[in-house]
């Protein structure tokens, strides 16, 4: 039997390779961004959460700690972006992600970068532009697994963090890969290159 493709592995190298090769993300460090796949959010393909600022993260919140280092950003990838995303818009999205963390990329948002701020429709051309300019120089066995059809391993959160629910008692202070695990999802590539 087949190996199957580890997603979180190939969009970690992806954000490394962006980070090498995209100005506008040269900030970005692949080491403190954990991606997991997650639950469905209204119709977004991912979503990025900081993990400190702006409430809990910074102020005695629960830290996230995957081989010993501190993580900085999650990346929550959706079901749309399995299932219903060409390879294009998975590359894309991950763009879309990155571009909100902050350029001091120390755990906080972009406050300018925001889509209360920043109208969505002009963000997307930015982030067409990033990716017109990546896909241009990107080697392919970074772009290939975005491609895959069929089953694949991702990481998956265990154990959430957050508040604790009633009666559960006091919520944990810190998350590692003892509350990850692999799990499993169905990559269906659609065709097309629309990245908005």
């Amino acid at each position: 039997m087949a190996r199957r493709p580890n997603v979180t592995l190939a969009v970690k190298r992806l954000i490394r390779d962006v980070a090498a090769r995209v100005p506008e993300l040269a900030h970005v460090r692949a080491t403190r961004v954990l991606v997991v796949a997650g639950e469905a959010r209204r119709s977004s393909r991912a979503t990025i959460r900081a993990a400190r600022g702006g409430g809990r993260g910074a102020r005695g919140g629960p830290v996230i700690r995957v081989k010993g280092r501190r993580v900085l950003y999650v990346i929550t990838l959706r079901p749309l972006w399995f299932r219903s995303s060409s390879p294009e818009q998975r590359i894309a999205t991950v763009l879309h992600e990155l571009y909100h963390a902050s350029t001091r990329f120390d755990g906080t948002l972009h406050r300018g970068r925001r889509h209360a701020r920043f109208p969505r429709a002009r963000y997307n051309r930015r982030i067409r532009a990033l990716l017109r300019r990546y896909l241009a120089e990107a080697p392919p066995e970074i772009v290939a697994p975005f491609a895959h059809q069929g089953i694949v391993r991702v990481r998956m959160w265990l154990e959430r963090p957050g508040s604790p629910r009633a009666g559960e008692g006091a919520a944990r202070k810190i998350y590692t890969e003892h509350q990850l695990f692999y799990g499993l999802a169905r990559m269906q590539a659609r065709a097309g290159t629309d990245a908005g």
